[in-house]
């Protein structure tokens, strides 16, 4: 299967939370999304990695998206070393995406900077032909991403671009509730956490509505890039 964009995540609902407005803004227009997890969240306080893994499919089943891989990584213990980049870049050969969506480069959560500059190596080994990986046995060919870009989560980041998703502000909305054990439920008993509360999903809009001040929309969502982005012409440019 060769995927157009690659979604990976630290977390089950990062990319819900961050870049979903983008990821089904372009699955309406024809391009094939994957979702990549790296752990099952079993730290978060709320719910278990059993829910988690539950409510990932459900989100993945709403946004049409072409796979989920899970590569149940220890939560909490996200590291840049050899073992992880290799997964990683299994995947990255397997899939072939053209663009990899990230999580941010620093944030409140320390797993999501961690996982930020582990992926964004892996894509850069994954072009490597002398780095060598196998899936079921097989040699794998050498695959470099043509972009890696950062989504921006919990802390207010300059984005180096936005992208507008007004028109799907409603899809986000609901991959973010497929997550039911994580955020604002009246009806939970768990404990509360800074992300159950209904003020942190405000937050989340807040930040998409500044975002889509500078493009004059509604909603917008914002992405870090290492390497700059290339326009043909000033046409290309909002």
């Amino acid at each position: 299967m060769k995927l157009d964009i690659l979604a990976v995540g630290v977390h089950p609902d990062d990319v819900e939370l961050s870049c979903s407005g983008t990821l089904v803004k372009h699955i309406a227009m024809g391009k094939s999304v994957g979702l990549l997890d790296l752990t099952q969240g079993e730290l978060g306080t709320r719910g278990s990695a059993d829910i988690r893994m539950q409510e990932a499919e459900a989100a993945m089943r709403y946004m049409k998206a072409a796979c989920r891989v899970q590569l149940q990584f220890k939560d909490g213990a996200i590291e840049n070393n050899f073992q992880h980049q290799q997964a990683i870049i299994e995947c990255v050969r397997e899939y072939r995406p053209d663009i990899v969506l990230c999580n941010a480069p620093e944030d409140r959560h320390p797993d999501h900077g961690r996982a930020a500059a582990l992926v964004a190596d892996a894509c850069f080994y994954s072009g490597l032909p002398k780095r060598v990986s196998h899936r079921n046995g097989i040699a794998q060919a050498a695959w470099r991403p043509k972009a890696v870009y950062h989504y921006i989560q919990d802390v207010f980041l300059k984005p180096d671009f936005v992208i507008d998703v007004t028109a799907f502000i409603e899809q986000k909305r609901a991959l973010i509730t497929c997550f039911k054990s994580q955020f604002y439920n009246p009806q939970s008993t768990e404990p509360e956490t800074p992300i159950s509360s209904p003020f942190f999903l405000q937050s989340i809009e807040s930040k998409m509505a500044l975002y889509g001040r500078a493009l004059g929309v509604a909603y917008a969502e914002g992405f870090i890039t290492r390497r700059y982005p290339g326009v043909n012409t000033f046409s290309d440019l909002i």
